[in-house]
């Protein structure tokens, strides 16, 4: 630790405690210090993946669940659809041309049509002053 380690696990390790450590570390780096993450009324608490907006629970599957969370990381900036790609889908695996833009639709549908703007061309952002 004192030559410059943030953290460290003893083999076998618990991979529900790696995540956790993981999540952690994604926090402090992106400068959260509570695991929540809040834009406007909409509350993203990745630890025990759930969604509330203006304090209504909101249902996800695991990739909006994914996809959310990487738009809330950076709110009003765009992320491109094949950086969206590359974080939620594995090095390798098949996907569809249109997956990140049917899982965009179903976040409309299930929180509000404005969570998420789409600049044509570019990609997609969630607006940082959400309402």
């Amino acid at each position: 630790m004192d030559t410059g380690a943030d953290d460290y696990l003893v083999k076998p390790c618990d991979l529900g405690e790696l995540a956790a450590r993981l999540r952690a570390l994604i926090r402090r780096a992106d400068g959260h210090a509570r695991p929540t993450l809040t834009v406007g009324p909409l509350v993203i608490d990745p630890a025990a993946h759930t969604v509330r907006y203006h304090d209504e629970f909101i249902e996800l599957s695991a990739r909006e669940f994914a996809l959310l969370q990487e738009l809330a990381r950076e709110p009003g900036r765009v992320i491109s659809r094949e950086q969206l790609a590359e974080r939620l889908y594995p090095w390798g695996s098949e996907i569809e041309s249109n997956s990140i833009d049917v899982h965009i639709h179903h976040l409309r549908k299930k929180i509000t049509p404005s969570v998420v703007v789409t600049l044509r061309g570019v990609g997609y952002m969630l607006p940082a002053n959400l309402t």
